[in-house]
């Protein structure tokens, strides 16, 4: 299994008869060096530069140890390194012998024409051959181009986005060759894959190990890959039986929105009202107010009105982040408790995150992780809330002050999987993890042990390939490569910021790729009143209810998928090019995906669009609206509102259910 070769000066170690290192004294696969870190953070988004202040490539070497289960080599008097098989798989840890290193570059063995995914969720990019990404927990940012609303966020306070800036970063690649590789570390990374020789690690710290493997298909890799990270907890059954409908504006608003839903044949099964704590009007537009208990004078009485839903079949989600409102009781008991992050000054850190300032939760407070999971079981759980938004955790100081003792540098990454974290363990400690669910923004290594749903973020409400629409696609399946199963976006996105607000054609579009996906939920956004909603008129309801029909039908062959992810870790939005690995065409596409095995499904994501042009794999497929029959390879298809692109295996097991689906109507 891991062989390790001489040559004429080096050597070459081959995992399974792949070559996954090469060392020799002209190119030596090891750098160490010192660095002094600059970070820069604005509303959650950090420019980063390094202040280098010297390397050394690690030239010589002694191999100490060799043998087909454990390769041990000393480099250059500054590190040892131990290669050997754990598990199943390769895992190369690291020793330093000298406490000054605190960066390392470290080469891996590429392959000619290979494709590389993963690195988290990477809204912009899919293949990331030929891109170096920084691997850094942060908002993904506004604009997230080279265009004028990125220009203009960055002038109004740095809020604009790089195409690599993410919430949920991950130091894991996979290459359509059949290898994986994890870096084992929290601190700034970036992984570059602009060489076509090799990938370069680089870290700013000792990881504490590489781990690698690889497999006769792209199916067993993702297996083996998962199962390392850890599959998120599955899902109950109710999250299949409709859409989540996003409401706000207090009790009697949202019961007025919900009866209209219901009255035009939406299925709904479940109402999440974010408000539920009370809202402040900022300049940025609507947003909470972060004390959480529900507040009595927007919706007074709430206990009776969820328990009244759920006597008719329908749930209610509230909302939850990490910081606390200056203005609230449960800030004022965190203060007093010594619970909330500080600063270099030993005062309470005040973060600002759009335009006021918060406090942040000390995670790395045993106490404080148990008094937020106690806020969390009596006053969200106790009170009947059947799920929350998880929100924020990206937003750590690098110079904040935590009860452990460590850099806020190198717990920032760390940080959103603890808040994940003490989310499931409320759960769990609360008996009620198999009937309450919270979905994610922020994640980082280990979210998917903990996070039973991911969602996108906060998407502009438009077309852009940068920021909108088309960039929850990739983002559904670069995380599909890092264990990720469970996916979903805001139905409709988010952000609404000057000229760019939500028009009915992008809703209806929004809500053709969310019935084809694990959960569909819709979001009003930041300024609700200048957006186009699911009510905004007659036609834009029956649309929705015709889709949430759909995705209510589909609930067999959706928890099917979602029980190959419990017992493989394929997620249920997958790349096509994983089970069609010969079909070198499917590696152009970013905007379509495999739902489960048997649906290749390929979202409108332009304006004005009524023919769109699909890259089917090579296998036999049927349009799911028309009933025609069709081979792999390229084609334009009729796309109407109503139908996106959608077709289905003509031997699936499913095919008797897909048929049902059709429908004669068209708009």
């Amino acid at each position: 299994m891991l062989d390790c070769q001489r040559t004429a000066h080096g050597f070459h170690i081959l995992y399974k008869n792949r070559m996954v290192l090469a060392h020799d004294p002209e190119s030596p696969w090891i750098c160490v060096g010192q660095g002094q870190g600059q970070f820069r953070m604005s509303h959650g988004s950090f420019k980063i530069r390094d202040e280098l202040h010297g390397s050394t490539p690690l030239r010589t070497f002694e191999i100490r140890e060799s043998s087909p289960e454990r390769v041990e080599i000393h480099l250059g008097g500054e590190l040892v390194a131990r290669v050997e098989m754990v598990r199943g798989r390769l895992e190369i840890s690291f020793k330093t012998l000298n406490q000054e290193i605190n960066r390392v570059w470290i080469r891996l063995a590429a392959v000619a024409g290979e494709h590389i995914y993963g690195c988290g969720e990477q809204y912009t990019r899919l293949d990331l051959k030929g891109s170096k990404v920084p691997i850094w927990v942060e908002e993904q940012g506004i604009g997230r181009g080279r265009d004028l609303i990125t220009w203009l966020a960055n002038r109004a306070g740095g809020a604009g986005g790089s195409w690599y800036s993410t919430y949920f970063p991950q130091p894991t690649f996979v290459s359509s060759t059949n290898l994986f590789c994890h870096l084992e570390t929290s601190e700034y990374a970036e992984l570059d894959f602009t060489d076509p020789s090799w990938h370069s690690l680089h870290v700013w710290g000792v990881p504490e190990k590489i781990v690698l493997d690889t497999a006769e298909t792209a199916t067993a890799l993702l297996e083996s890959l998962s199962a390392y990270l850890g599959r998120q907890p599955a899902l109950p059954d109710w999250v299949y039986d409709g859409m989540v409908l996003g409401l706000q504006g207090g009790a009697q608003v949202v019961q007025q929105k919900l009866e209209t839903a219901l009255a035009q044949g939406i299925q709904v099964t479940a109402v999440w009202a974010q408000d539920w704590v009370g809202k402040r009007l900022t300049a940025f537009g609507k947003q909470l107010m972060w004390n959480w208990r529900y507040n009595p004078v927007e919706y007074p009485d709430l206990p009776a009105v969820i328990e009244a839903l759920r006597a008719r079949g329908i749930l209610f989600l509230g909302y939850i982040n990490p910081f606390l409102a200056l203005e609230g009781d449960l800030f004022q008991e965190a203060r007093d408790k010594g619970y909330l992050v500080k600063n270099p000054a030993g005062e309470v850190y005040l973060v600002k995150v759009t335009t006021f300032p918060a406090a942040l939760l000390d995670l790395t407070h045993p106490q404080a992780r148990e008094w937020i999971k106690g806020v969390i079981k009596s006053q969200m759980i106790d009170l009947g809330l059947s799920g929350w938004m998880a929100d924020f955790a990206e937003y750590l100081p690098v110079d904040a002050v935590l009860h452990s003792g460590e850099s806020g540098q190198s717990y920032h990454n760390r940080y959103p999987v603890d808040w994940a974290r003490v989310n499931h363990e409320a759960l769990v400690e609360a008996g009620e993890s198999d009937r309450v669910v919270f979905f994610s923004r922020a994640d980082y290594t280990g979210t998917s042990r903990y996070s039973p749903l991911v969602w996108a973020g906060d998407q502009l409400v438009n077309w852009s390939l940068d920021d909108g629409l088309a960039t929850i696609i990739p983002a559904a399946l670069s995380l599909g490569f890092c264990g990720i199963g469970h996916h979903h976006a805001d139905l409709g996105g988010y952000t609404t910021v000057l000229w760019i607000k939500r028009k009915k054609e992008l809703f209806m579009r929004w809500a053709e790729a969310s019935a084809f996906s694990l959960f569909m939920r819709t979001h009003e956004g930041i300024r609700p009143e200048a957006n186009w909603q699911f009510d905004s008129d007659a036609d834009t309801l029956a649309h929705l209810a015709r889709l949430t029909q759909v995705h209510v039908a589909l609930k067999p062959y959706l928890k099917g998928a979602a029980a190959e992810y419990q017992a493989c870790g394929l997620p249920l939005i997958r790349h096509p090019y994983i089970h069609y690995e010969g079909d070198e065409a499917l590696h152009q596409q970013k905007y379509q995906y495999l739902l489960g095995r048997d649906l290749l499904v390929a979202p409108v994501t332009l304006p004005r669009r009524r023919v769109w042009r699909v890259c089917l794999p090579r296998d036999e497929w049927v349009h799911l609206w028309s009933g025609k029959p069709c081979r792999g390879g390229t084609l334009d298809i009729p796309a109407p509102l109503g139908e996106p692109p959608v077709f289905y295996r003509a031997h699936s097991p499913f095919a008797e259910l897909f048929l049902r689906l059709r429908t004669p109507d068209r708009r």
